[in-house]
């Protein structure tokens, strides 16, 4: 049987790949398992400095498995909403290294929840972004009403989710949804060239940059500056920052080591 999840560690970077090409990367639970295994394999390895997650074939990823849903044996959504998708959705967010999706076409439902949780989203021109939800009497999940009012606003997030209309990369970019949009010819390279250059990046003080923000989200100022100063801390007893300051001092490009 092909494996639903495909894994490669390069240069320090884990690509890893939603791999059911014939149903568009639609997800079941076993293919959610698989994709948290991956998730938490990459999180445990210190060679792992980048994360990017895309998809085989023509999508990136349609959500959930309709047909999974609608099988008498299976587990139902309160089930699947949390094992396959929260699941992941947590790891994703809690992963203390950058994270990339590489959104290689069509990303709808929880598919383009999926990419949203990541940190950087690097689509190419002909992706959509569908949130496909309200057209089957659902509700968005896997997080997409928690990134989408924050990232385009309360009225942009209302349209995307009731309207469930595509949106492409170029307008998802010009509104602060995603990172970049790119050319079909250019898009490996530019994925590639952000990856590495997080990839060789002082990658605990990324973490901790990334713990602060999402905290950032619902914090007050009070505790905001509380956690700052505490990660803060953290950061300065890293050897990636003693390299920073020593190669900034020596006037040379600093080598981190992701420690």
């Amino acid at each position: 049987m092909t494996d639903f999840i495909l894994s490669h560690l390069e240069q320090g970077v884990m690509t890893i790949t939603l791999n059911r090409p014939e149903v568009f990367n639609s997800f079941n639970q076993h293919m959610g398992r698989a994709f948290q295994q991956a998730l938490d394999a990459a999180a445990q390895n210190d060679n792992v400095r980048c994360v990017v997650i895309t998809g085989s074939g023509r999508a990136f990823c349609a959500g959930q498995d309709l047909k999974e849903v609608t099988l008498e044996t299976s587990p139902g959504f309160k089930v699947i909403v949390e094992e396959t998708y929260n699941r992941s959705i947590r790891l994703i967010c809690n992963m203390e290294k950058p994270v990339i999706a590489a959104v290689n076409g069509v990303a709808a439902g929880a598919g383009a929840n999926i990419a949203l949780a990541c940190d950087f989203v690097v689509a190419k021109h002909s992706a959509k972004f569908i949130q496909a939800f309200a057209k089957i009497g659902l509700v968005p999940d896997s997080g997409g009403t928690f990134w989408l009012p924050r990232l385009v606003g309360m009225a942009r997030a209302k349209a995307l989710t009731m309207l469930g209309a595509p949106l492409s990369s170029a307008e998802a970019e010009s509104m602060g949804l995603i990172h970049l949009a790119s050319r079909e010819d250019e898009f490996d390279n530019n994925v590639n060239q952000l990856s590495q250059t997080l990839a060789n990046m002082p990658t605990r003080g990324l973490g901790m940059t990334k713990k602060a923000l999402h905290a950032g989200l619902i914090n007050s100022l009070e505790e905001q500056l509380s956690l700052e100063l505490e990660l803060q801390f953290q950061a300065a007893q890293t050897s990636d920052y003693a390299e920073g300051v020593a190669a900034f001092l020596e006037k040379r490009t600093p080598k981190f080591k992701g420690q």
